[in-house]
């Protein structure tokens, strides 16, 4: 099904809306004011949103705005937005990371990052890593102090440039309070760079019966023009916490040199020796984002892009020292995958580009981490990572069978509610499913790879005619190919589908960001802001996850789900 704009809309509207009266210039102007406020009140509750208690819904498409463009060139990196504004050792590129319910982790970076031929690295331990913080502006109760670090990319390559950055900072904070402002400043005092007075607020505890507040859901940002839009939407859109689910900076759409980054960097630069990567743009997207992530905290998973292999076949090293996560809080020890609580929610961040299987050190801390989940205390279980299992678009399609043949079973066991991934240039939401089969406890599959990169936003899907990929597409940069044919259902026999799948409800090619917002245990509104919605204070696809945890124990599954016949799937 496809529909356009307006027809979508109105799939939303009850058709009992009660217009203002035509002749209100006969009434007092308190008579006017009430009924516009009533007017008001009707035309919100006529805008009814769906819940999945109503799925599975019939696929819907929401074809490309033909006006928008596909996407735009990066930003340079003298943008003000990129560029250095700090001098010395004075901290810049601050951001925020949950640790534990009442700790968070502040990072930044102090001094010059060098890039060349021959770099010398600085030696991280001559400046130091404080912060001061307490609950009143300019009264710091708290002072914590915490490493400095380095690292390089270095390239075996004759003519390749190499980097070393600048230092970065990690320093924990601890013994703080629930729902709580905290004032804070970071640098180093002895050499007098201290930062300027930052604040932000802490989230509610597992088991206390509340919520974190709006939750940001972004993927593949980069920083184009679109990037912007969708940062200044995501700010006017006050979220409390952030989950970016991979592909941050696309630092590795560039040569060592710098210069004009590519949107498909094999057809620009097919000579390169090794997938190079400019690192000044690592610190460009920091001082980008520090508006935001010095103030609300920002969860990290890695995606292809912070891949970046180097000399003696190092990899991911920029991700890997630029970002603090609660790995050891977890028991994971590794920043590839680790979990975290927010209020009545756990979240789980799992590494698509290591080890999954289901014999490695991921599989088995995941089996342990689900295995300690309390739902009494933390109803909701979210999940994130990179690449979507579940995709009906020609780019990446079927790219990480291997990994949902590996750990599919096992967060359906424990009652995932949502997954979110990114990877694909586009938006897509799934009916429940499993095991590519519509199922009522089956979790929510979200995908919102399209947060502006330079790469530009997908519009060919996998079932349109002529666009179904070969096997011999979609090869994953890390782990096996487990491509296969549909054993069931309509597609039985066939790699792709003669139509939108039945487990893909909505998608649509746009860029922008998503905003979760947990109501209570049972119930979570989703809603999917479009950068050209920032413009007319509208959104895209809205809905409310509903969980069903009476029906949906591994006891009561299969009868739940047995014998659910929706009218649609027979058409």
């Amino acid at each position: 099904m496809v529909v356009d704009e307006e027809e979508h809309s109105a799939n939303h509207k009850s058709r009992n809306y009660m217009p203002f009266m035509e002749k209100y210039e006969l009434f007092t102007s308190s008579t006017i004011l009430l009924l516009a406020v009533m007017n008001m009140v009707i035309a919100g509750l006529s805008q009814r949103i769906p819940t999945t208690l109503e799925g599975p819904f019939k696929p819907t498409t929401r074809s490309f705005d033909p006006s928008l463009r596909r996407g735009s060139d990066d930003l340079p990196m003298n943008h003000p937005r990129l560029r250095k504004n700090v001098t010395s050792n004075f901290p810049e590129q601050i951001a925020l990371a949950l640790s534990t319910p009442t700790s968070m982790w502040i990072s930044w970076v102090t001094g010059d990052a060098q890039i060349g031929l021959n770099v010398t690295p600085v030696d991280p331990s001559t400046v130091g890593s404080e912060v001061w913080y307490g609950k009143e502006r300019g009264k710091y109760s708290g002072k914590q102090t915490g490493v400095s670090v380095i690292y390089n990319q270095l390239y075996p390559f004759e003519g390749l440039w190499n980097y070393t950055s600048g230092i970065i900072h990690h320093v924990k904070i601890d013994g703080l309070e629930p729902e709580t402002k905290y004032y804070y400043k970071c640098g180093d005092s002895s050499l007098k760079a201290m930062s300027e007075e930052l604040v932000f607020e802490t989230l509610p505890l597992p088991g206390s019966g509340k919520y974190p507040g709006r939750i940001a859901v972004i993927g593949d940002l980069g920083l184009t023009s679109n990037s912007t839009t969708t940062i200044d939407h995501l700010i006017k859109n006050d979220p409390s916490m952030i989950l970016m689910v991979g592909d941050l900076t696309y630092a590795n759409q560039y040569l060592t040199t710098g210069g004009k980054g590519a949107s498909c960097y094999s057809c620009q630069f097919p000579d390169a020796p090794i997938r190079e990567t400019y690192q000044p743009r690592w610190d460009g997207w920091g001082r980008f984002m520090e508006p935001l992530t010095s103030r609300v905290p920002m969860m990290v998973v890695e995606g292809n892009h912070e891949i970046e292999p180097q000399v003696a076949n190092v990899s991911f090293q920029s991700y890997l020292t630029r970002f603090s996560v609660p790995s050891n809080e977890s028991g994971s020890n590794s920043n590839f995958y680790y979990s975290f609580d927010s209020g009545g929610v756990h979240f789980i961040m799992l590494g698509a580009y290591v080890d999954y299987n289901k014999t490695g050190a991921q599989y088995v801390w995941l089996q342990k981490d689900l295995q300690k989940v309390d739902r009494s205390v933390t109803p909701w279980l979210v999940a994130a990572w990179h690449p979507p299992w579940y995709n009906s678009y020609s780019s990446h399609y079927q790219e990480f069978e291997c990994m949902r043949l590996e750990m599919e079973a096992l967060l359906y066991e424990y009652g995932v509610d949502i997954v979110f991934s990114g990877h694909v240039h586009a938006y897509e939401r799934m009916n429940r499913v499993f095991n590519y089969t519509l199922d009522s406890c089956g979790p929510v599959y979200i995908t919102v790879g399209d947060g502006g990169n330079i790469e530009k936003v997908d519009v060919d899907h996998a079932d349109d005619p002529g666009k179904c990929p070969s096997a011999s597409d979609n090869i994953p940069e890390c782990g096996g190919v487990c491509h296969m044919n549909f054993s069931f259902g309509p597609a039985k026999g066939k790699f792709c589908w003669d139509r939108q799948p039945e487990w893909s409800a909505y998608r649509e090619s746009s860029f922008g960001h998503g905003i979760l917002e947990f109501v209570n245990s049972t119930y979570a509104l989703w809603t999917w802001h479009r950068n050209q919605d920032i413009y007319q204070d509208s959104h895209g696809d809205q809905i409310y996850i509903v969980r069903q945890p009476e029906l949906c124990s591994n006891s009561s599954k299969k009868v739940f789900n047995k014998g659910k016949v929706h009218p649609w799937l027979t058409e």
